[in-house]
């Protein structure tokens, strides 16, 4: 399921990062690799804030549908 559809608070792990490869090295530089631990914090119109690797960042609502929990 996309980080889209995680509710607040859970705690879910990466399974899959989706989009061309530029795309993919972005949100790799994030933190955002198969296996890492992330919760989402707060939703605010489609985009999320998500704690990952001890560290919150904000993702838009598109970044966010590539990235497989």
């Amino acid at each position: 399921m996309p980080l889209t559809m995680a509710g607040m608070g859970e705690e879910h792990s990466i399974k899959k990062v989706g989009g061309n490869p530029q795309v993919r090295q972005f949100l790799e530089n994030l933190g955002f690799v198969v296996g890492a631990g992330v919760a989402v914090i707060s939703k605010n119109g489609g985009n999320v804030i998500v704690r990952i690797r001890d560290s919150r960042v904000a993702v838009s609502r598109e970044m966010a549908a590539r990235i497989l929990i």
